[in-house]
């Protein structure tokens, strides 16, 4: 094991002693490009988009880890409706009560979906949650205060995205498409509900006592050991997410992005990728596009407003650590197909 151990760390000594001559080198140049205008706006927007999602993202963990500890399988299948389109319909109006980001969405949904919640449940929760509830509608009723019918279309057209790709889940969905789980030391097969070790029969009230405490303890130290692993494994997608769109967001500039949408088709695209490639967290993203009222129309700003929370860059690095690569590209091309189809729609009905 030293072996090992010592031959393991040597692998990351020898590039270390080899790069060292060619950093000190290079020290100047490399100080002036970190000091430069363009690194300090890569550095801010990195910072504020780890920082906006962040939270969101503990929030799941820690959700996720109390349902990990307190809500058992047996809990979780009696509550799960029995009718695909009840459960598709109880789902996507799920996040009225789970007001939760997507970026703590996914945690979420996986634990439960480890504890037996269909996968078709499961996506429409994920879909529709960052969307329908009541923060991001206060937030862009507040962003576009004028265009009540904004604000209407995006709740519409994302429970109705959620809902249809649910049942296209039940349908042609047989597989359990999560990835093989990790086993963890804090896993728990049942539930655990501070389920202690019974003493016996002639054990007095102050042994019984000690373990009932030791036992109390021991829970709520795995809960967190496990709040603390599931967060450090997800958050290096976020911060992985978060670094690259802060580059896109740094190198191109947005009115040659906003070139690229001139047309009728063209515009949808553009404000669908700028919605992937921005990331931004379902709660200020309505902000975002109001910047673009007077240049867009109605059909390709709800567009940007919905497909941005269901599929960005982040999420879809946080869906593939959770779910099977083939069901994230269908899943992926699904979403964007569906709001293509429906802010089209809108667009003309409206």
């Amino acid at each position: 094991m030293k072996l090992g151990a010592n031959l393991k760390l040597l692998t990351y000594l020898i590039p270390c002693a080899f790069l060292t001559p060619v950093l000190i080198t290079l020290a100047p140049d490399l100080q002036d490009a970190w000091n430069s205008e363009a690194m300090h706006n890569l550095k801010a927007i990195f910072v504020s988009i780890f920082l906006e999602a962040a939270p969101f993202l503990l929030m799941g963990v820690l959700l996720s880890s109390l349902m990990q500890w307190f809500v058992s399988e047996e809990m979780v299948r009696r509550l799960t409706p029995k009718n695909p389109i009840g459960g598709v319909l109880v789902a996507g109006l799920l996040g009225i009560i789970f007001p939760i980001c997507e970026c703590g969405m996914i945690p979420v949904v996986r634990r439960l979906m480890h504890k037996g919640m269909p996968a078709y449940i499961a996506v429409t929760f994920i879909l529709s949650g960052p969307v329908v509830n009541p923060i991001v509608f206060t937030a862009t009723l507040l962003a576009f205060p004028s265009h009540p019918e904004i604000t209407i279309a995006r709740m519409g057209l994302a429970f109705a995205v959620a809902a249809s790709i649910g049942m296209l889940v039940y349908v042609f969905v047989r597989r359990n498409p999560l990835r093989m789980p990790k086993v963890a030391l804090t896993e728990v097969k049942t539930h655990p509900g501070f389920k202690m070790a019974q003493p016996h029969a002639h054990s007095n009230a102050h042994t019984h006592a000690d373990a009932h405490d030791h036992n109390h303890v021991k829970n709520w130290r795995s809960f967190f050991i496990h709040a603390g692993d599931e967060f450090v494994d997800m958050s290096k997608y976020l911060v992985i997410g978060a670094l690259i769109t802060a580059c896109i967001q740094t190198f191109i500039s947005r009115s040659d992005l906003i070139s690229l949408g001139n047309g009728p088709v063209a515009s949808y695209v553009f404000m669908m990728g700028f919605a992937y490639v921005l990331s931004l967290c379902s709660t200020s993203d309505a902000f975002v596009a109001s910047a673009f009222s007077h240049t867009f129309a109605l059909g390709p700003l709800v567009s940007f407003l919905v497909l941005g929370p269901m599929l960005d860059f982040k999420s879809t690095l946080m869906l593939l650590s959770t779910f099977r690569t083939r069901f994230v590209i269908g899943l992926s091309l699904a979403i964007i197909t569906l709001v293509f189809a429906g802010s089209w729609l809108i667009n003309l009905l409206v």
